[in-house]
């Protein structure tokens, strides 16, 4: 199948991990203009099972989410703000382990268990592809412009790295989540959240109800809206009617979860980090009209 990679996107094969001490393929998104805007700095979205993220040719069922495709013509049409996305490909047999916060088996007829390694991913995040990307691209590095996403069990692991890790990730594409998983301990660890110490997070959730137990996003909701969120504010719930749990399915969401997470810059919004190089040019041409004192001697 031939690829259908659209715009400006860069490659780093076989990235290198010691903490889960394997590689994966990473591609970079780099919006519209990024080349063109050198001081310009820019969010980031960080997305799980990358190989199905931009590329058809690599996708699972070679039905790609069109990621790239849709953030090009969101950025043109100035509906989202220009972001830089990160999708980050899965390892295969891995994938279980990695993404699963508890460590329970898939199948319970089935002798294969998850090792639960969903923190030491999220290290390897935050620890090692974050850093590098932060240094390699023009990003905003802060976690109040960083997201992160993903569909079933990265849809799952998405939330719970969120909670888990909101120094880093603030902006959050929960898309048809494995809420099933180890007997749904996902409401066990969104129960546990001190409301006091609610992390600011911006939580997209979906589901689509042609999928088995799609009710359980509904309640997953409830419980994040009694721990504080609100809906159509900081978070937004969408029950797709007669969607199906696919790639196509997530494909034809991602225009409103880009909407809903990076909206755009108000109108006459200074663009990140130029405000800062327009007040020190000022400063400089102030310094520079000011008359000269006499040097003392």
């Amino acid at each position: 199948m031939a690829h259908t990679l659209t715009g400006n996107i860069q490659s780093h094969s076989a990235f290198p991990s010691k903490i889960l001490g394997n590689r994966r393929d990473v591609l970079v998104y780099l919006p519209k203009g990024y080349r063109r805007s050198p001081t310009r700095r820019y969010p980031v979205l960080y997305l799980h099972d990358g190989q199905n993220v931009f590329d058809a040719a690599t996708a699972f069922g070679g039905v790609e989410w069109g990621v790239d495709e849709t953030a090009q013509r969101l950025i043109t049409a100035k509906l989202i703000e220009p972001i830089i996305i990160v999708a980050v490909a899965n390892t295969g047999e891995d994938r279980i382990h990695e993404y699963a916060p508890t460590a329970a088996r898939l199948d319970p007829e089935k002798p294969m268990k998850s090792k639960g390694r969903l923190r030491n991913y999220g290290r390897f995040l935050t620890e090692e592809l974050k850093p590098f990307i932060d240094r390699k691209y023009r990003t905003r590095r802060e976690a109040e412009f960083t997201g992160l996403g993903g569909s079933s069990l990265g849809g799952l692991a998405t939330l719970v790295l969120g909670l888990w890790f909101p120094k880093y990730f603030r902006r959050l594409a929960v898309m048809s989540p494995s809420i099933w998983w180890d007997d749904c301990a996902v409401y066990k660890i969104v129960d546990a959240i001190d409301e006091t110490a609610r992390p600011p997070l911006k939580i997209w959730l979906d589901t689509g109800t042609h999928e088995d137990g799609w009710e359980r996003a509904r309640e997953l909701r409830d419980r994040l809206v009694e721990k504080g969120w609100r809906l159509h504010d900081d978070l937004h719930y969408l029950e797709a009617e007669g969607s199906d749990h696919n790639e196509g399915a997530w494909a034809a969401r991602i225009d409103p979860v880009l909407r809903f997470l990076f909206p755009p810059l108000p109108p006459g919004a200074v663009k990140p980090r130029r405000a800062s190089l327009v007040g020190a040019r000022n400063a400089l041409r102030s310094l520079l009209k000011r008359p000269r004192q006499p040097a003392i001697r």
